[in-house]
């Protein structure tokens, strides 16, 4: 469908378009970003309840990595892509550690960065740990860690912060906090994950099992669940599609969990901590999908292509059919083929029938100049001889036009699928003429034998006005009369003429439609189009090879008395050349135009008409059946996924604290 390439644009477009919308300094003549164009561009929607604004200028950072204080086009697509890559968030925190642009991250570089973007009032992180040593060693050693060692760093930071914030507010070591230390310790955490159900009903996990106090174990459940939050939600969506009403328990999760997983995937404690929190309203056991969604904050949601579904021809390959289909196919496509060249035939023979005879013209004989240009040529035949005689000769025609139609079609559909496979599907302009030219030699075994009885027929008026009771002959007398052989006369110049004329119109017609009328899969041409395309491939055609058809005629005539005779086609070349000028091998040219171009045009148009009247079964073209084109993005959809990138690329950053970037050094 057409509507996909105007209603979707290219993400380089849209990301042109969103940064001129926002920029608003002028420099050089050219646009760029302050800080707040670039806020508003990244985070355009953005509430600022759980994500603070000022957390979003670490992004400004990257994206004026030089301290510029604005950002350039170039900036914004480098930035764009960088949030573009699966890894992002890991590739952000690096960036914003990476304070030096080294590619490495040294210890002090870690502490530094750490501390300076946690909030004054959160618990103190201990980087004497023996936990951290294992990735950083002795400090003395200044040990530096690349891109991917980092990651694994900042991957487990989270879990360690858990268990140092917990052993903080656990003073007595007993192995349990209260709730609302709990509370202090998921917040600092995860608190940017958590739906607002969740964080108000976070005291409660006390009420799990017995006691007013929560334990490491619990905590530590709790936070999985949280990291593995995807993989709650792809379980529950899994029982609930296996559930007929739609309703599940604790066991069921269970039971999903370990199918979806390799190895468990949830602890029962863990199991615990989803229904506790999803069930707090229902005292049964058995949840719905309503009371799991308050599990999930919506603001998460990962970013995915939407596709449009639109009608593409995604063709449903055939079904094989029989021998006897086929060859039900090629009559069918046989008698289409001769209908519709005898209806085209019979529409421009009149234009033919002037043409023979203003080629078969010898103006050196006296007498014989019997007609001026083609239009008197028309005007006589029709004086002389009536409407009829401007269809002497049809009947022979018609009878030649069905084979010869179907040999030269089925000669070049199959020279052209022989190179297509050859070629992969594609084919060259010189394989095109080839095909064109090969199908232009077959149909002479029709063509010449249907010629020669044609134009004998066709020139019996002009004796009929010079000779005195000169007898009619019909064409079963001339086939008689000339016998195999004399059929077969002139046929080297048959040869000259339908070759050279298939291998330019064969070629002509198919670019014509290919590129005049941008024929494919998705457009069918028009029957206007296809006689367009039919005539004007003809033109050329007709026209470069009217002195192989002058010879032809004169060789295949019969000489009266007093012409000229001819042996052979460079006899005959020769002779036409030196009694009457090089013009006359161009004669009855323009004729050959109006008959060619018309026959070709009509006789397409025909056939297509007949296919769409008299279809035959099992014949119709393969259909397309609607399928999903690979995603595009509208402008609406990349803005949102600029602002949903621009979020998750925090995650790393804010799953060390949710308040990280947002600390300002005390007023002194």
């Amino acid at each position: 469908m057409t509507g996909v390439d105007t209603a979707n644009i290219s993400r380089l477009e849209q990301y042109r378009r969103t940064f001129q919308k926002y920029a608003t300094l002028e420099r050089e003549n050219e646009k760029n970003m302050s800080k707040d164009d670039f806020l508003a561009a990244i985070a355009p929607e953005e509430d600022f309840k759980k994500i603070e604004r000022v957390q979003f200028e670490l992004l400004y950072r990257l994206a004026d990595k030089q301290g510029k204080g604005y950002v350039t086009f170039d900036d914004f697509i480098i930035f764009e892509d960088l949030l573009s890559k699966p890894d992002a968030e890991y590739e952000v925190a690096f960036r914003l550690f990476d304070v030096d642009g080294t590619g490495k991250v040294t210890f002090d570089q870690f502490k530094k960065v750490l501390s300076s973007n946690m909030p004054s009032d959160a618990v103190p992180f201990d980087f004497e740990c023996d936990w951290l040593k294992l990735f950083i060693g002795a400090r003395e050693g200044h040990h530096e860690l690349g891109y991917h060692e980092f990651t694994q760093l900042i991957k487990g930071l989270q879990g360690e912060r858990l268990r140092q914030e917990f052993k903080h507010y656990d003073k007595d070591q007993s192995g349990f906090i209260l709730p609302e230390d709990f509370k202090k310790i998921i917040l600092d955490v995860a608190k940017h994950k958590l739906s607002d159900d969740v964080i108000d009903h976070l005291p409660s996990l006390c009420n799990l099992y017995s006691g007013d106090k929560i334990s490491f174990s619990t905590v530590v459940a709790f936070h999985n669940v949280i990291r593995n939050i995807d993989m709650v939600e792809s379980v529950i969506t899994k029982a609930f599609e296996k559930n007929k009403e739609k309703r599940i328990t604790k066991s069921d999760f269970l039971k999903h969990a370990h199918e979806a997983s390799r190895y468990t995937a949830f602890t029962p404690m863990e199991a615990d901590v989803i229904f506790h929190f999803a069930g707090v309203d229902a005292d049964s056991g058995t949840l719905s999908m309503d009371d799991f969604a308050r599990l999930f904050d919506p603001r998460w949601t990962t970013p995915k292509n939407e596709p449009i579904p639109v009608e593409v021809n995604e063709v449903v390959a055939p079904k094989k059919k029989g021998f006897l289909y086929h060859v039900l196919d090629s009559a069918y496509s046989f008698t289409l083929g001769s209908i519709a060249g005898a209806v085209g035939a019979t529409a421009v023979y009149p234009i033919d029938l002037v043409k023979t005879r203003m080629q078969n013209q010898r103006s050196k004989v006296v007498g014989e100049l019997l007609y001026k240009n083609s239009l008197d040529c028309f005007r006589k035949v029709l004086k002389n001889e009536g409407f009829t005689g401007l269809y002497r000769g049809l009947g022979p025609q018609l009878v030649g036009v069905a084979p010869e139609k179907a040999i030269k079609l089925t000669v070049n559909d199959f020279v052209r699928s022989h190179f297509n496979k050859v070629e992969n599907g594609e084919i060259k302009f010189w394989q095109e003429m080839i095909a064109g030219g090969s199908a232009g030699a077959s149909q002479v075994v029709f063509t010449n034998p249907l010629e020669i009885v044609k134009i004998r027929l066709q020139t019996q008026g002009e004796q009929a006005k010079n000779v005195v009771d000169a007898p009619r002959r019909s064409a079963i007398w001339i086939v008689k009369h000339l016998g195999i052989v004399g059929l077969y006369k002139g046929v080297a110049a048959c040869l000259l003429r339908d070759v050279p004329f298939s291998a330019i119109y064969f070629p002509a017609y198919a670019h014509l439609k290919k590129d005049i009328f941008k024929e494919g899969p998705d457009h069918k041409l028009k029957i206007s189009e296809l006689l367009i395309s039919g005539a004007m491939a003809g033109m050329p055609a007709a026209y470069f090879t009217t002195p192989a058809d002058v010879i032809k005629t004169r060789l295949q005539v019969e000489a009266r008395k007093g012409q000229t005779t001819y042996n052979g086609i460079a006899d005959a070349a020769r002779k036409i050349y030196a009694e009457e000028g090089f013009k006359a091998f161009f004669k009855g040219g323009p004729a050959r135009i109006f008959r060619s171009s018309p026959q070709f045009g009509v006789t397409l148009t025909v056939y297509e008409l007949l296919h769409q009247i008299v279809p035959m079964p099992g014949h119709e073209a393969p259909k397309a059946k609607p399928s999903l084109v690979i995603p595009t993005e509208n402008g609406e959809s990349i803005e949102k996924r600029i602002t949903l990138r621009s979020t998750n690329a925090l995650k790393m950053l804010l799953d060390l604290d949710y308040r990280f970037g947002v600390h300002q050094p005390p007023q002194k």
